[in-house]
């Protein structure tokens, strides 16, 4: 109800041209207000709300209430794009409160606009680059609308430049172009033009752009140098210079190389400085046959890919005095006889001296300057250059030369021509001008052997005692000749030294002439050695004569037989008695048999045994020097083992015999002690001897075992003989009888074994009571055999017994056993008891067990009961 029309002239419809510019005045209305309101205007006429929505008007103030809307240019106003009416609600209030709002139409009218360019021309200046040896092609588009829509037309300026448009608004190009040619750049003005001739113009800048397509050219002229050999490394030949077409506005960026394979030259890629990089020598190959080089220089405008030109020079080697003459080998040695006649020739050096240098004006030289040690000896011909001669013969023999055997000579071999670089060579030596070469002759002077060596003595004599160590030292012999330098010289025994045993007994050192020997001397065999030693130089021979005394030395030892002997005596043989006149016979071959010294070292306990003599004689017998104890103790050993001594010292000194050599023999006994038959001994009525035999071969003796079997055959054919002629006779004699002595008369028991074992047929002549049992027992008077006796058995008479003993040596110790034939009875005859050979039982108290298992052990012997036996064991004991 408070509303009321304040806005005069409105609502309203109004029109404006589209573009329009900010500020352009689109519709102009007047504000009533009530006279109650003294202060005008509230709020100001507004633009509350716009349909479509946009912010393109707004409402200025004209003074006195007097208002127009205005266009805002933000958006710039467009027919063809933005709505082509807007509807603009304005709101006005005044001071008591009064409001009012109405709508302003404003219609937008259409207006022929120029076209527009877009894209890149649309905000800047198009810059177009074309490479030059392009062919003509579109480089590039005109993009351009027209706001009505309108066909443009396209046009550009100025018409001489080698381009068009066409009416679609593509540009091209009309030529190739040059950069070196043409310009480089072009400026284009495009335009263009609606139907109503409206237009817009914009500028394109055309560049074209230079491309590597022109090769450089050289511009040195001069194809052939020429620089002298052994130049320095660095040294500058020429200098390469070359253009490229493509940088003819700036300086050009060119690379230079060389081509060909060359070891002497190098070129800077970016100065074309062609320089020394390697020693050139005129005087090796291949410069020696062609001195010419030849350098292929390549210049490019590019480091890769790019266009490049050639160009060979020529660069000439001149031959410069840069070569010593030398001599190959630099050291010569030569030997020459002593005594050469004078003005023998000894060396031309010429054939090994010679200057490489190519050009004849600088290789010739000529010899010079003989010096050193003993050139007063020797000379330079003058006539011809470098033949070396002697100009007076040498001998060593001479005391003026004595020790002088070399000769150290210097030649100077000088350089003729003028030599450019002078001590270059820190090994040649610089004399004046020229440049000089030393060499070194050394001439040995060669001894020839004029001299025999001669011996210090004609004949040597040697003392040598016959114990002397194999390997020892005898003496030396020595020889010398008056050649100089002195011959080495050797020594050999040519003749003598020798025995039936050994080849050679001596040796002689071929270098000191020490004699040694190499086997041990034997003054029994051989008393003297007469040798003949050679000293020889090589050449030219002496000889010596040597005698060797061989010295007596008491080496040998005494040697006894027999050496080992086994045998059995009674307990109650007496003092004194020659023990089963046993004796030893010594001998030794280098003492005379009064020395001999006879002791029993070892096994004569209490001492009961001795020899006699005991010194003085090469024979003595063994004697019982004391008798047996048993009974009381003192003695205890049955079996006696004596180690005998034999030394050769009898007749030396006591002083002699400390300092004298002395040798000892030895010769062992075994020695059984047979108790009598009423000491208590365990035995038995019989007892074995035990025969070992042992034979011994030597590979050196190989005849014996064919001898000993040849023997036995023949002794075998011998007794078969025997026995065939007793048989005969027998039956002869002694007609058969009947079947009751039907036993044969003779038995033949041959029996091969390394032990013979026989059983005896013991006769017994004495009787005794035992004194244990008291029962009567028989016993052997001579061999001390016992057995029970017989009731009906009557007493045999005693006949002799013998007992042989034989000995084998057995690791010192021998076993005795007595050997008794087995002899079969007649059947009338009662049978005796047959012997066991059992363990020995230990002996009763009162009674010591003989020692050795190689004493006899007693056989236990049984009575068969049809013999009447006795009842208790018999006493067993040892013999």
């Amino acid at each position: 109800g408070r509303r009321t029309q304040l806005l005069k002239g409105l609502p309203a419809t109004s029109t404006v041209e589209e573009n329009a510019a900010a500020g352009v005045s689109v519709y102009t209305f007047n504000v009533t207000v009530s006279p109650l309101s003294s202060e005008g205007v509230a709020v100001l006429p507004i633009i509350v709300n716009s349909n479509p929505l946009a912010e393109a008007f707004d409402i200025e103030s004209k003074g006195d209430l007097e208002y127009r809307v205005v266009t805002t240019g933000n958006p710039v106003l467009d027919y063809e794009t933005m709505p082509k009416s807007f509807d603009l609600h304005i709101f006005v209030e005044d001071t008591t409160g009064r409001t009012d709002l109405n709508i302003l139409t404003v219609q937008v009218t259409d207006k022929n606009e120029r076209p527009v360019f877009r894209g890149n021309m649309a905000i800047q200046t198009v810059t177009i680059y074309v490479l030059e040896g392009t062919s003509p092609e579109c480089i590039y588009r005109v993009d351009a609308a027209d706001p009505e829509n309108a066909e443009l037309k396209y046009s550009l300026l100025p018409a001489s430049v080698p381009f068009l448009v066409l009416e679609s608004g593509a540009i091209f190009s009309t030529k190739e172009f040059d950069y070196e040619k043409d310009p480089h750049c072009y400026f284009l003005n495009i335009t263009v033009t609606d139907p109503d001739g409206l237009n817009s113009t914009k500028t394109v800048n055309i560049n074209i752009i230079n491309i590597n397509d022109e090769r450089p050219y050289f511009t040195t002229k001069q194809r052939i140098y020429r620089i002298p050999e052994e130049q320095s490394p660095g040294t500058i030949v020429a200098n390469i210079t070359a253009k490229d077409p493509d940088d003819e506005d700036s300086s050009s960026r060119l690379f230079y190389s060389i081509q060909s394979s060359n070891i002497y030259f190098s070129i800077n890629p970016s100065t074309g400085v062609l320089q020394v990089t390697g020693r050139i020598d005129r005087d090796a190959l291949p410069l020696r046959l062609h001195p010419n080089i030849s350098v292929i220089v390549q210049v490019e405008d590019s480091p890769s890919g790019g266009h490049a030109s050639e160009m060979e020079i020529t660069i000439i080697i001149d031959d410069i005095n840069d070569n010593p003459p030398e001599c190959n080998p630099s050291t010569f040695r030569r030997e020459a006889n002593e005594n050469i006649t004078a003005g023998t020739f000894l060396l031309d050096l010429r054939n090994y001296c010679k200057d490489i240098d190519v050009d004849p004006s600088n290789n010739r030289f000529n010899f010079a300057g003989l010096s050193g040690f003993g050139s007063n000896n020797f000379a330079l011909e003058s006539t011809v250059p470098g033949r070396l001669v002697m100009t007076e013969s040498i001998d060593l023999e001479n005391p003026a030369n004595l020790g002088v055997e070399v000769y150290s000579l210097t030649v100077r071999v000088q350089d003729i021509a003028y030599p450019n670089y002078s001590g270059k060579y820190p090994f040649y030596t610089s004399f004046d001008i020229f440049l000089c070469y030393i060499i070194y002759i050394y001439i040995r002077i060669k001894p020839v052997n004029e001299f025999f060596p001669v011996f210090s003595n004609l004949s040597y004599e040697f003392n040598v005692p016959e114990i002397t160590k194999v390997g020892s030292s005898i003496g030396r012999v020595n020889a010398r000749d008056k050649d100089w330098p002195p011959s080495v010289i050797t020594y050999s025994i040519v003749a003598g030294g020798g025995t039936r045993d050994y080849t050679n007994i001596f040796w002689i050192s071929p270098t000191k002439g020490h004699v040694k020997i190499l086997a041990r001397l034997d003054y029994e065999t051989t008393q003297k050695h007469i040798l003949t030693v050679q000293a020889s130089d090589q050449e030219k021979t002496a000889t010596a004569s040597v005698t060797v005394n061989v010295l007596e030395v008491n080496d040998e030892e005494p040697v006894c037989s027999p050496n080992f002997y086994s045998f059995q005596i009674p307990v109650s043989l007496a003092v004194g008695t020659n023990i089963n006149g046993f004796r030893i016979e010594c001998q030794d071959r280098d003492s005379d048999p009064r020395s001999f010294r006879y002791f029993i070292n070892e096994g004569n306990v209490n001492n009961h045994f001795t020899f006699s003599p005991r010194a003085g004689s090469n024979t003595s017998w063994l004697i019982l020097a004391s008798r047996f104890d048993y009974e009381s103790g003192l003695d205890t050993n049955w079996i006696y083992r004596l180690r005998v001594y034999i030394t050769d010292d009898n007749l030396l000194s006591a002083r002699d015999k400390a300092t004298h050599l002395i040798k000892t023999g030895t010769v062992t006994l075994s020695i059984r002690v047979i108790p009598n038959p009423t000491t208590v001994i365990a035995t038995t009525p019989g007892f074995t001897v035990v025969t070992k035999r042992e034979n011994l071969y030597s590979e050196s003796a190989w005849y014996v075992p064919f001898v000993i079997t040849l023997g036995s055959l023949l002794l075998l054919g011998l007794l078969g003989y025997l026995g065939f002629l007793l048989a005969t006779w027998v039956r002869t004699c002694c007609p058969p009888t009947g079947k009751a002595d039907s036993t044969p008369l003779i038995h033949f028991t041959f029996c091969l074994s390394s032990q013979t074992m026989t059983k005896l047929n013991t006769v017994f002549d004495g009787e005794a009571r035992d004194p244990v049992t008291g029962k009567m027992y028989e016993f052997n008077t001579q061999s001390g055999t016992r057995r029970w006796k017989k009731s009906s058995e009557p007493l045999q008479p005693a006949p002799a017994v013998q007992v042989t003993s034989s000995a084998t040596d057995d690791g010192g110790q021998g076993t005795d056993r007595a050997e008794a034939p087995s002899k079969k009875e007649p059947s009338k005859k009662r049978k005796e008891p047959t012997a066991e050979t059992k363990p020995a039982t230990k002996p009763s108290s009162g009674q010591s067990e003989t020692p050795g298992q190689d004493g006899l052990r007693l056989q236990k012997q049984k009575k068969e009961s049809e013999d009447g036996g006795l009842s208790s064991p018999a006493p067993q004991g040892k013999y």
